[in-house]
């Protein structure tokens, strides 16, 4: 699988849709993760954006707000590549019982061709001989 982001950041307001082709790739599944952050995230104290300076605790609470927002993304990020991991590890695991069950069948196959190839060489062949003499 392959890992890619895109980031586009709009220019207009309004309604925009998404089209995802699949045409290269017909038989495989695809799974696509959308992130949306949409516009500024309202302040975090209402009175913010007043002229006099921020507390020592606001101007913390806020660098901690920040760094959450930081902690977010990398969550979300860590939770694609753990999807991804999964997904691999899943189709591997099918590959590995599919492959497991068929040596099983050939295995099985090759034992009862043996056991019959085995039993024919000491099978008693009644052979007739007739002595042509004087």
């Amino acid at each position: 699988g392959q890992y890619d982001s895109f980031t586009f950041t709009a220019s207009k307001n309004g309604t925009y849709k998404f089209c995802f082709s699949n045409e290269f790739s017909t038989f495989t599944h695809k799974t696509v993760y959308f992130d949306f952050q949409v516009g500024e995230d309202p302040p975090l104290f209402p009175s913010e954006n007043r002229v006099s300076a921020l507390t020592q605790m606001e101007s913390a609470c806020v660098s901690i707000h920040e760094a959450l927002k930081s902690v977010i993304d990398y969550q979300t990020h860590f939770r694609l590549r753990e999807a991804q991991g999964r997904s691999r590890a899943e189709d591997l695991n099918t590959r590995v019982a599919y492959w497991s069950v068929g040596e099983a069948l050939i295995l099985l196959v090759v034992s009862i061709g043996q056991v019959f190839l085995l039993k024919s060489f000491f099978s008693d062949k009644r052979t007739t001989t007739t002595r042509v003499g004087s």
